[in-house]
């Protein structure tokens, strides 16, 4: 499948299991070259798949602590390994820790029988 420009595929869906994260580099322009450092990650949960850049709105630094781990412990919430700040996975709404009240810029996200696609801000 042939995405539209302003999509860019992440990754096939059997790539991407119920409480992992796949994390990406965002594409600016040609899907085909990663030049921006903006940088984003996607999960599935209750089978619904999610997306938002990676990036904690207090300081605006990445949320994981190593690649593709973006989850607490109890992979209840996504956490911010340098404040340990907690966000609602559904609506990225910061309810614990510095950025209480913020939120995670969330990702448009796709899901097709072979690609699972993001949205890229303009």
């Amino acid at each position: 499948m042939t995405s539209p420009p302003s999509w860019q595929r992440v990754c096939h869906p059997a790539e991407l299991r119920e409480g992992e994260c796949v994390e990406f580099t965002l594409a600016k322009g040609n899907p085909d070259q990663q030049t921006t450092d903006l940088r984003g990650f996607v999960f599935r949960r209750s089978g619904k798949v999610y997306g938002y850049l990676n990036r904690c709105p207090h300081l605006g630094i990445e949320l994981n602590w190593m690649p593709g781990r973006f989850m607490d412990a109890d992979n209840c919430f996504i956490q911010c390994a340098t404040h340990g700040a907690l966000f609602l996975p559904d609506s990225g709404e910061c309810i614990a820790g510095p950025c209480q009240g913020d939120a995670l810029i969330p990702l448009e996200v796709t899901e097709t029988g072979d690609d699972i696609l993001v949205r890229r801000p303009e």
